[in-house]
């Protein structure tokens, strides 16, 4: 449950317990929490306006501050879930599912720049069409480290 490396440091310390040697696995929480600062940041996404969450499926979310030409009333979001990636969509009203506007295809965690590219292309009217088929599910290991060899 540490949330990175200091913290897993001090709650062994704190169960008297030593580090494993060589490198660790990191966690999907602690992963999908730097990943997600990390896009926030290129995105430019104070981090009040993001949250992530690893329970039985693992989700981010990102508040994003501009609108698109054609809805300029309506608020967006940038989501993230581990079995179809990121997608911009229209922040929901009540209950209602949110109108998808554009899914990134292709990696499930691509990097940073890309998904802030992707973000900058939607809101620019340059990118749009719905969520495609679901690609097939990463282990949540394999995820958590790809995500945490991702550079910003």
């Amino acid at each position: 449950m540490a949330r990175d490396a200091k913290d897993e440091g001090l709650l062994l310390s704190i169960l008297d317990l030593k580090p494993t040697a060589g490198a660790a696995t990191p966690s999907l929480e602690s992963a999908l929490a730097a990943y997600t600062r990390a896009v926030a940041e290129q995105i430019g996404v104070p981090l009040d306006a993001v949250t992530h969450e690893v329970t039985d499926t693992a989700t981010a979310y990102l508040g994003l501050a501009s609108r698109t030409a054609d809805r300029p009333q309506r608020d967006l979001m940038l989501i993230w879930d581990e079995r179809i990636g990121w997608y911009v969509a229209i922040e929901p009203r009540g209950n209602d599912q949110p109108p998808v506007i554009c899914h990134l295809r292709g990696r499930i965690a691509p990097p940073p720049t890309t998904v802030a590219q992707f973000v900058t292309d939607v809101l620019d009217g340059r990118r749009s069409g719905q969520l495609s088929p679901i690609p097939p599910q990463l282990d949540r290991a394999t995820l958590a480290a790809h995500m945490s060899g991702i550079p910003a």
